[in-house]
């Protein structure tokens, strides 16, 4: 028996593709809406392939409204949404800034509206860490607690800043609205979960991210060294105040984020408690030069890079306090940065071609004998 059917947008992308597998693992029921501008439909197969449950699959974007509309109609079970769907490129951000507000922010008020039309009323929102800008602006402020004032450096960051105050107000309106008129209001709940950096990959090694274009996060740009698509990794900036001049970020495994989630949309079923942001990270920070070092560690040779100028909107730390996420969720990170890099590594190497490929024999028959 099914504990619930929840969408996920953006369902077939890194982060939402995961989630939804632990979904499915958790005895939820799951729809996933995605235009598949940055994704794979194969995604589903995978997912399928590992839990032996497949989501129903609706090739929709999410700016949208009368397709989610349709979706909402034809699966009227539908009590929860996770949502991922997003443009997501800090540096794309700010070369075409209006198409960034057009589908994080436009396509986010039109799933509200189908939301509300369709009486769903629990929503956990893929926020990110960006919201904070440069935290060290402020003192005692790293690692980041979720009462840091927001202050994002770019424009990604300012429509995920936007996005979570427009779910805010959303919610507030639809709890009091309806305390007015006299109806039950706390049904109307959203968690907004600033993440860190998201990385590795399922440990079976065949499913993992797959981004269409360049990739715009460290470690599959590493996966791209070593598997030689890519000649090095740059490294922007080696003159911050750290240990080694190179940027501070937590990086967090994708299965405990999509834990996360899961932790999230069980609080807001139990609790009700309106809107609440929470840290997900591990509140451990590694320098670039750390996590190069790491991952040619597990790849095991040296991987070439060169230190280029910083970009526009980077910050020198991004490190979490995950303290209030790990109290009131009680979640907390499982799997480690070397659990990420081996994994990340069993995926690229298997699969330099992502699911423009089939995996190795061996790894699916592992994944099938894992499963009888």
């Amino acid at each position: 028996m099914a504990v619930g059917t929840v969408l996920v947008t953006g369902g077939t992308g890194y982060i939402g593709s995961f989630t939804a597998l632990v979904l499915l693992q958790n005895d939820y029921n799951v729809v996933i809406v995605d235009n598949l501008y940055n994704s794979s439909k194969v995604a589903v197969d995978r997912i399928e392939l590992i839990c032996g449950r497949r989501p129903a699959f609706y090739e929709v974007d999410v700016t949208d409204e009368a397709g989610l509309d349709k979706v909402f109609a034809e699966n009227p079970e539908i009590d929860s949404v996770i949502h991922f769907a997003a443009l997501k490129a800090v540096g794309e951000s700010g070369e075409i800034p209006l198409e960034y507000y057009r589908v994080n922010v436009g396509g986010s008020i039109a799933l509200l509206r189908s939301m509300a039309r369709h009486n769903v009323s629990n929503i956990v929102f893929s926020s990110s860490a960006t919201v904070y800008g440069d935290a060290t602006r402020f003192p005692n402020m790293i690692p980041i607690p979720e009462h840091c004032p927001v202050g994002p450096t770019n424009t990604y960051g300012r429509t995920k800043t936007m996005i979570e105050t427009v779910i805010t107000d959303h919610i507030e309106a639809q709890r009091n609205n309806n305390k007015k008129a006299g109806k039950p209001y706390e049904q109307w709940n959203g968690a907004l979960l600033r993440y860190f950096n998201p990385c590795g990959s399922h440990p079976s090694g065949v499913m993992g991210e797959d981004p269409q274009g360049v990739p715009f996060n460290l470690l599959p740009l590493l996966g791209q060294v070593a598997t030689g698509q890519r000649e090095k990794l740059l490294v922007y900036g080696d003159d911050y105040p750290s240990r080694d001049g190179t940027a501070i970020r937590d990086y967090i495994h994708v299965l405990d984020l999509a834990d996360g989630h899961i932790a999230a949309l069980k609080y807001l079923r139990e609790h009700k408690p309106g809107v609440r942001a929470w840290n997900l990270g591990s509140g451990r920070g590694s320098t670039v030069f750390e996590m190069i070092k790491a991952f040619s560690h597990v790849v095991g040779r040296d991987l070439k890079y060169e230190v280029v100028e910083r970009r526009q909107g980077d910050v020198l730390d991004l490190t979490a306090n995950p303290a209030l996420a790990n109290k009131e969720l009680g979640w907390e990170t499982k799997l480690t940065l070397e659990d990420a890099c081996a994994d990340l590594w069993r995926w690229v190497d298997n699969n330099p071609k992502g699911y423009r490929q089939d995996p190795p024999a061996a790894l699916l028959e592992a994944v099938k004998a894992n499963k009888a």
